[in-house]
């Protein structure tokens, strides 16, 4: 009985996950992601019924609840069925690898050096295309700028 349960629990999950840009939209599917499925026997009803939690920053959690009916409408299409009954929200929890690396990339970089900004123009003097060119050198000063911190 249980692992009727568990195979169905994971894969309503991996639906979920493979389908989750699809669901939520392209625009907040990689700032939050779908934390647990909860299902609760109900009497008298064939199904459990089941409700999602997802995680998300408090500003993504409040546009997704406005969000939330096509949410679910989205999810139950996929299923082909009735299966989700309710979302609710819960905290997003960073790691602190992923809270330096937005330290790190909030804090002022240092500007180039006369001989770094030198020896990048130099290389850069053969690039015809002004675009192009521009583009390089920002990539070169970001990249200098990071192996100075």
């Amino acid at each position: 009985m249980t692992g009727k349960i568990f195979s169905r629990k994971y894969i309503m999950l991996g639906r979920l996950v493979t389908h989750w840009a699809d669901i939520v939209g392209a625009d907040v599917a990689d700032r939050c992601h779908p934390a647990e499925l909860r299902f609760r026997k109900v009497p008298n009803q064939k199904h459990a019924e089941v409700s999602l939690d997802i995680a998300a920053g408090s500003a993504d959690a409040t546009l997704l609840h406005y969000r939330k009916d096509l949410i679910l409408e989205r999810i139950n299409q996929i299923f082909g069925e009735q299966l989700v009954a309710a979302i609710r929200f819960v905290p997003l929890v960073v790691s602190e690898q992923d809270r330096k690396k937005r330290a790190a990339a909030l804090r002022p970089r240092k500007p180039l050096s006369a001989t770094q900004s030198l020896e990048l123009n130099q290389l850069l003097e053969k690039v015809e295309d002004p675009d192009i060119k521009e583009r390089l050198a920002r990539l070169g000063t970001s990249i200098l700028q990071d192996r100075q911190t």
